[in-house]
């Protein structure tokens, strides 16, 4: 991933490798689509009461590092 991130993990046996929420099967997607559609954090830990306020605030910043990668074509040959 270039930077560590401790609560967010990706292992290609778990959700098809997509980053999710450390010791779950809940994905930094799942979790930064409910903020952005207005859900509170204490609603999201009511759905998932097995994830905390600090793998909700994992997600996002996750997700805003992410939003900054550059992609970089690659010339073929």
């Amino acid at each position: 991933m270039g930077m560590s991130f401790e609560r967010i993990v990706c292992s290609s046996n778990v959700m098809g490798g997509k980053p999710c929420i450390r010791g779950t099967r809940v994905t930094a997607g799942t979790i930064t689509g409910l903020v952005a559609a207005g859900s509170s954090w204490d609603a999201i830990v009511q759905l998932y009461p097995y994830i905390k306020l600090e793998d909700i605030a994992a997600a996002l910043e996750y997700a805003a590092w992410r939003s900054e990668e550059v992609e970089v074509e690659l010339k073929t040959a």
